[in-house]
């Protein structure tokens, strides 16, 4: 059951679209009082119900973004876990009662990365037995593709028709103390990144003008998905011909909240996410998916039994978020 008021789904979704609207405009897209938004979204972010942060993004030629099947040693899997989440390479850990104890989500800039930087840390963890890797070779979905659904098509085309800074791409490693800002509070303003920077006033707005205009930095609204009715997360494996990959990541999301769809090396070259309401869903998704796409072979589907951190934050069992754990690694 969804228990988020609904001027919190619409602000939320408004949020979605545009991460960082004015409260001007969102004012006046969702005809309420910007201080009263301003208001409600700080409730929000302090309950760990919502929250705006910031991550690198880029494609498999511009950064390297791998999934880790890990499985521990059984009474070691707390502090396993601990420590695991206390890595700033390591962006997602969810813990899976499958043939792995947990599945991480790892982005680094370059593939050599994984050999000089991450493997050594994974090797330095008491009680983590072993790790599988695969390489995420296309990213068809992400979190930040799905909404809530919670506004009109005139207001979701007011909130688009905002001036976008033209793209202009480059490395990120010149302005990682304005991302790890931006991991914390995706919504900060050019004054904070001075203040927390010791930048001038000036150049802060400038350089925080040029990460946004980068196109290397993903912005997203998060909401803590038990707050809206979905206490289930399942993902699954499946093997698929590579050219019906975008079609199907396209079919995928009319079918639910599709949180994450790649294409990935292994001995399965598909992987996909879903937020669900209840396990008689499942069926459902595979009876559709069985349907719709013939071709597509699912080899495994599993339930996430919890995930303590997603994209650098800490959630509780309802996925609401905590403290910050780890920002961007400081070599971006």
């Amino acid at each position: 059951m969804t228990v988020l008021a609904e001027e919190d789904l619409r602000l939320i979704h408004a949020l979605q679209v545009s991460p960082r609207a004015s409260w001007t405009h969102l004012g006046t897209v969702l005809a309420r009082h910007p201080s009263t938004l301003a208001a409600r979204f700080e409730n929000l972010r302090r309950s760990g119900a919502a929250w705006v942060t910031a991550h690198p993004r880029g494609t498999p030629d511009e950064m390297t973004l791998t999934l880790h099947s890990v499985i521990c040693d059984p009474a070691s899997r707390r502090s396993v876990t601990a420590a695991l989440c206390a890595l700033p390479e390591v962006y997602s850990v969810e813990e899976s009662p499958s043939g792995r104890d947990l599945l991480l989500t790892v982005i680094v800039p370059h593939p050599g990365d994984l050999r000089e930087r991450v493997f050594p840390l994974f090797d330095a963890i008491p009680g983590l037995l072993r790790w599988q890797t695969f390489h995420c070779t296309a990213l068809h979905r992400g979190a930040d593709d799905w909404d809530l659904g919670a506004l009109s098509p005139d207001q979701i085309r007011q909130l688009r028709a905002r001036p976008a800074h033209p793209q202009t791409p480059r490395s990120l490693r010149s302005f990682g103390p304005i991302v790890r800002i931006l991991a914390e509070d995706g919504r900060a303003s050019s004054r904070t990144v001075a203040a927390r920077t010791g930048l001038a006033p000036t150049t802060a707005r400038r350089r925080l003008h040029q990460v946004l205009a980068s196109g290397r930095v993903s912005l997203r609204c998060d909401v803590a998905q038990g707050l809206l009715g979905y206490p289930l997360v399942c993902q699954w494996f499946a093997r698929l011909p590579t050219t019906l990959h975008p079609r199907a990541a396209a079919l995928l999301a009319q079918m639910g909240a599709l949180r994450l769809c790649t294409s990935t090396t292994g001995t399965t070259n598909f992987l996909f996410m879903m937020w669900l309401r209840s396990a008689a869903e499942i069926t459902e998704i595979e009876q559709q998916i069985e349907e719709a796409l013939p071709s597509l072979q699912l080899a495994e589907s599993v339930v996430l039994t919890h995930i303590p951190k997603r994209v650098g934050w800490a959630l509780d069992e309802q996925g609401r978020a905590g403290q910050l754990l780890t920002k961007p690694a400081d070599y971006w």
